[in-house]
């Protein structure tokens, strides 16, 4: 009989809880909280993505497969549709977003490197579509019978992470998404020509930052 720790426990080692229980405390995630906490919401939607769960119901019916196991994996003593879903819907999502920036550039500053011979970071910036239930996420309509999110992603290139990411409605054009990026001094943005805005790309030579841009027309 194994009398190690799980190999999700393992992997949560991992995580400096201390950082997160600070940021909760920020915002006051865990405010009137009995017994499902933001840790064990964070806990149960990384096992979900690592599980490759594909809904909140198939979510659960893995978490309560392993019920039995559920306090020694994080997640509390217990787990329903009903209390997961009303922590998606009204926790604030700056708590995540925060520990996730914070995750984000410890692996940033572990994978490092100068592969690249010019000075500065370099960045490529472009977006992709997400189709999603449109009876769920009604404020990301699309069409009549559809949602969908752009999602914008600043990626550095040599540590091969993203470094920003930014969420809007499907019709925001992506020009747009320029105007969030955060800027870096000395830093390289490349970018496709559909990102070919003269005012917003003088805003990067303004930041003492540099882009790289395809012409429209060759």
């Amino acid at each position: 009989m194994n009398t190690g720790k799980y190999v999700f426990s393992q992997l949560v080692e991992f995580l400096p809880q201390r950082v997160f229980d600070g940021i909760v405390t920020k915002y006051g995630g865990n405010k009137y909280v009995m017994h499902f906490t933001c840790w064990n919401h964070l806990l149960a939607m990384m096992f979900g993505q690592l599980t490759r769960r594909d809904s909140l119901r198939d979510l659960i019916v893995a978490l309560e497969a392993h019920y039995r196991k559920s306090y020694h994996l994080g997640f509390g003593k217990n787990i329903t549709r009903s209390n997961l879903s009303k922590a998606n819907e009204n926790r604030n999502s700056k708590i995540f977003e925060e520990y996730t920036y914070y995750m984000i550039d410890i692996a940033r500053r572990k994978r490092a490197n100068n592969d690249f011979e010019i000075q500065g970071k370099v960045y490529a910036f472009d977006s992709t579509t997400i189709d999603l239930c449109l009876s769920v996420f009604w404020w990301a309509k699309f069409r009549k019978h559809k949602a969908v999110i752009k999602l914008h992603t600043l990626y550095d290139i040599s540590t091969q992470i993203p470094a920003f990411i930014h969420i809007t409605k499907a019709s925001v054009n992506d020009i747009n998404a320029m105007d969030v990026i955060p800027y870096e001094y000395g830093a390289y943005y490349v970018f496709d020509r559909g990102y070919v805005d003269y005012a917003r790309l003088y805003s990067i030579c303004s930041h003492s930052a540099y882009f790289v841009v395809r012409a429209k027309k060759p």
